[in-house]
Formats: structure tokens, sequence, C-alpha cells
């Protein structure tokens, strides 16, 4: 140490991976990956515009810049313009959750009514195609785009890198619980690094599952100064009341940090979640579910439109299965069963067959076995199952035919596993919430691990649709349902 340095009298917690080596500013790769976002939503735009205007320009050329070449100009300035504004390309929201391909649709929306208008008030001939062809592609290329740089972003992350390093702040066991959730799901970029105590201290001393307890809950501010953390994740505790939350928002004021409070009285989240100011006091405005109304007119619609498409992408790969399980073993191709749906009413579901004839007769022999959570039955080496069958489970080919379900009205696209009558009959109060809308061909539970999920998790993730469902979270969980029945992880 040369002479007159200054020491750091409190020794930061942040800096090294696991391997050793120092850990990059969160800042830096942050601002990269938005630029790169901000190219790629450009030159998606550009492309896409340059290729209408030069192509239907073309057949005239005499007039290409009067009637071609300012539409072209004005539709990108107008996209990347509602794009800004929309605040599409806020740090918060880029990489993770539904948010950024929700701004992203706003946005273009906002675009198509924005060039409505100036059509109608242009009396212009080839507005129509800007609205109808242009918008349309430039959402699809520019999404797609950014679903392949969530993609490398959600790699980078799970090898450790492109964290944003975390200050959780609570009681040791909201803590903890946090740190879980944090490691088991690494693409949703924390890593948390640092630990505040109401007493300074963890379970383990100075540690709290093997996370650095850096200080008092009365220190947070201090210690995000000192070592530049990103988020401030305060969980429940004693300690924080109003003032002293108020008082820590206002101490973090200047800073890079992004205050995120958990709640404490109800798991609720996305469009039903509001804050309001009534009488000068900040709620949280919770509105009820939506179970009728335009929305559900809309995903009606989608649903039987989206099933008879499929059915039609998927026919020759039906009838290919048909006949492999039809070689396979004795018995007819379809399995027919009777489960619960919307309101509590049955339905016949209908599958591939994937089992021996008789196979529900001999459940009962194989109930000291069961491995399945909760109310399910399952064997990871069901001794029924047969060869064919093995592989229609894994990559879920023997569901193919619950399309008619959806066609018919039955079942839904995206919802709650449907369950069985004795699985249905055993049903608290609040597990009958899965009811309240139809069951899914997949859902939040089809995406997170289906048959290795815990009951408990199963349960809340259903509740979670139940409560918080939106068009754009049927979106999110029917393009993730491709990845995850390629993966085949948790089927069988």
């Amino acid at each position: 140490m040369q002479q007159g340095e200054l020491v750091n009298p409190f020794p930061s917690a942040r800096g090294r991976l696991d391997n050793g080596t120092l850990s990059q500013p969160a800042s830096d790769w942050e601002q990269r990956y938005r630029r790169t976002v901000i190219i790629s939503d450009t030159l998606s735009t550009a492309v896409v515009v340059a290729a209408i205007g030069i192509f239907f320009g073309a057949r005239d050329a005499a007039n290409w810049h009067e009637k071609w070449g300012i539409l072209a100009f004005g539709t990108e300035l107008l996209v990347l313009g509602a794009l800004a504004v929309s605040r599409a390309w806020a740090p918060a929201v880029l990489g993770q959750g539904a948010e950024e391909f929700r701004r992203l649709g706003r946005s273009l929306f906002a675009a198509v009514v924005v060039l409505a208008l100036g059509g109608i008030a242009l009396t212009s001939r080839n507005i129509k195609l800007w609205i109808f062809v242009a918008i349309p592609a430039i959402a699809l290329v520019s999404m797609t785009a950014r679903y392949l740089l969530r993609l490398w972003l959600h790699k980078r992350r799970k090898e450790g890198r492109c964290l944003r390093p975390v200050l959780a702040a609570g009681s040791p066991d909201t803590v903890r619980d946090l740190i879980t959730r944090a490691r088991k799901l690494p693409h949703l970029g924390w890593r948390v690094e640092a630990v505040c105590t109401t007493d300074g201290l963890g379970p383990d001393g100075d540690q709290l599952d093997g996370v650095p307890v850096v200080g008092l809950l009365s220190d947070v501010a201090l210690h995000v100064r000192r070592d530049g953390y990103r988020v401030v994740a305060v969980t429940p505790d004693p300690h924080w009341s109003p003032d002293r939350l108020q008082r820590l928002a206002w101490n973090l004021e200047g800073s890079d940090a992004e205050m995120v409070v958990a709640p404490v009285l109800m798991e609720v989240a996305g469009p039903r979640l509001h804050v309001d100011a009534v009488l000068g006091i900040p709620l949280l405005r919770v509105s009820m579910p939506i179970f009728t109304g335009g929305r559900r007119a809309v995903k009606e619609v989608a649903d039987r439109l989206g099933a008879f498409v499929l059915l039609l992408l998927f026919a020759p790969l039906m009838v290919l299965v048909a006949l492999l399980v039809l070689v396979d073993s004795r018995g007819g191709v379809l399995y027919r069963q009777r489960r619960v749906g919307k309101e509590g009413r049955e339905f016949t579901i209908v599958k591939f067959r994937t089992m021996v004839v008789g196979a529900d007769r001999a459940r009962a022999e194989l109930a000291g076995l069961n491995e399945g959570a909760g109310l399910l039955f399952k064997l990871r080496r069901d001794p029924r199952v047969t060869r064919v069958g093995t592989v229609l489970r894994r990559y879920s080919l023997d569901e193919l035919p619950q399309l008619f379900n959806v066609l018919t009205g039955s079942m839904s696209l995206v919802g709650p596993r449907p369950p069985l009558p004795e699985e249905s009959a055993a049903y608290g109060p609040d597990i009958r919430r899965r009811l309240l809308v139809k069951p899914g061909l997949t859902g939040l539970w089809q995406i997170s691990g289906r048959s290795d999920l815990p009951w408990e998790e199963a349960v809340r993730l259903d509740l979670r649709y139940v409560e918080d469902w939106s068009l754009a979270l049927d979106a999110v969980i029917l393009w993730k349902t491709l990845r995850a029945v390629l993966q085949g992880q948790g089927a069988y």
C-alpha cells in the first residue's frame, strides 16, 4: 500500500465471481444490450420499410420519391418514435417477462393509429399498404429479433454473466426464499450478492445461504452507494414501516439502483395491479379477475381459430402417430377420459393411446409406487406405457387430439391443467378456483417443469394464471411451450 492511500473501512461484498475473476459492472452490459436492441429494432424497421418501398415503388418509378420515399421514411420515424415514447427500450423490461413484448405491441399499435389518421387527413391512397403490410411485417421481424437476443441473454445468464447484482434487505426467512428463487431462475437476471438484516447477522453468522450479510437494514442506502448494487430487493420484515421505506427511497435517489418491494398481503401481479393516489395516500389497487367481456371473447376466437390452424398443420403428423399406435400394441388409436372443466362441468378429453389396454384397471395395483405430487398419480417408469407411448409422452404428441376439445369449446389453448373427477372432488375452496376458467392444452405448469413440479407449486402456477390472465401472457406461454416440448423435461 502506498503512503497516504485511504483504506476502505467497508470491504466490498461484490466484485468476484465463483471462479475468482472480477465481475463486470452490470451497467456496462445493460447499456450494451439496450443499444443492441435499439439497433435491432432500427434495422428491422429499415429492412421491412425499404423492401416494401422498393418492391411496390418500382412499379411507379416516376413518382417513387413523392409516393413511396416519403411514406417509407415517415413510417420508420413513426415506428421508432412510438418505441421511444412507449419506453420499449427501458432497461428494466428488456430480457425478461411479457412486458417487453407488450410495450413493443403497444408501440406498433400506436403507429398504426397515427398512420391511419394521417392517411385520412392527407387522403393518401397508399397508406393501407403501410398499415396492413408494413407494420405487421415490422412486428414479426422485430419480435423475432428480440426473442433471439433474449435467448442469447438467457444463455449468458445461465453461465453466470449479465446478472444484475442485488442487495436483499428483510427478514432471514424471506431473504432466503428470494435467494433460492434467484438461483433457480437465473434467466431472470438477478444475483443476490449481499444481505442486510435487522441485527446485521444471518443464521450462519455473517452469511445467509452462502451470501454475505453486510449490515443492518438501516444501512441499506450506504451499502448501495458504496458497492453499486443495481437492485435493492426489500422483503417483508417488521422493520419496514411506511416512513422507513419512504426514507430509503429518498436515500437511493441519484444512484443507479432500482428499488423493488415485495408485496406482503397477496400474490397478485400483471394487469390487475395498479398504483393510485387516494386521499394523498399511495395505494395498490387490485382489480377483479376478468372471466367475461371483450378480452375473453377475443380469447375464445383465438382458441378456436388457432386450434383449426394447428389441426391443419399437424394433420400429417397425427396420421403418422395413429399408424404407429396401431402397429405398436393391441387396442384403439384414441384414449378417452372424463375430466373436469370450467365451473366443474365434466367433459371427455381425447388423447392418443399411450398405454396397454386395461391400464386403468391396473392402476390400483401400482398405487403404492406413486411418484406423483399431491393428488396426481405418476410413475417415471410406468409398466403400462407402450414403446411408442414413451416417445409420445416425452414430446407431448399424445395430446395433439385435444385440439378437437379446443375446437369444440370444452378446452382452451392455454389454461390450468384439466383434473380428473376424483382429483377435483378432493379440492379445497382455494384450489377450486382453477375451475373458474377453461382448462388448457398448455399452461404455466407446462413450461415450468410439468410432472417434476411439486404439487403446491403446480397449484400456485395455475392460480396465478387464473388471477393474472392476459392475452400477452397467453402469447408468451404458447411461445415457450414449443421449447418445453422439444426438451421433454418433466414429461413421463
